[in-house]
């Protein structure tokens, strides 16, 4: 296993309207838990597209894994297209830039900028074929545009040798109850 892409929802999508809503934290200590035990399984990539939410928190926990034991983990942000955050708030475009100037890689996959969907479904491809896993912030009971990137893994895994990991609500309702056992119980 040498490189993971993540993707997931976006903040609107799980009801998310501040950067610093406790329950982001909840989310990248999932995304967390997750590569490291990717780390453990050879790990030195992880690939996003740069959109806000669940790709965002991922670089973030990425930048603190090299901070804190592994250097030589490297992140990679390929967007869809030039400029994506052309309409973002400025708090997000902020956001977004200080990810871009940490990463260890930056390039598009579209050399334009915005033209159609097709731009998003074209990312998408390009994610699963440069990686060997998709860590996926999803629950198959909501529906959002993560959606679309589980579809086309799951046609990809059919063919390929391809590792799909979810993180579900579920997830991270055990996370959140584990976190009020210690804090009650120590």
């Amino acid at each position: 296993m040498k490189v993971a892409a993540i993707s997931g929802y976006k903040p609107f999508e799980i009801g998310l309207f501040k950067k610093n809503d406790p329950a982001v934290e909840y989310i990248k200590k999932a995304i967390r838990k997750e590569l490291e035990q990717l780390l453990e399984e050879g790990l030195e990539w992880v690939l996003i597209s740069g959109q806000l939410g669940t790709e965002l928190w991922a670089a973030e926990v990425v930048y603190d894994l090299q901070l804190n034991g592994h250097p030589d983990l490297k992140l990679g942000v390929v967007t869809p297209f030039l400029n994506q955050e052309q309409g973002w708030k400025e708090e997000n475009k902020e956001w977004y830039e200080e990810i871009l100037m940490q990463a260890d890689y930056v390039d598009s996959v579209s050399k334009k900028e915005y033209e159609s969907p097709n731009q998003f479904r074209m990312k998408n491809v390009f994610l699963l074929q440069k990686s060997d896993a998709l860590l996926l912030f999803y629950d198959t009971e909501k529906t959002g545009n993560p959606k679309y990137l589980y579809e086309l893994a799951a046609q990809y895994k059919e063919r390929n040798d391809y590792d799909i990991r979810l993180i579900s609500f579920y997830d991270l309702q055990a996370i959140v109850e584990e976190e009020e056992f210690n804090k009650d119980f120590f």
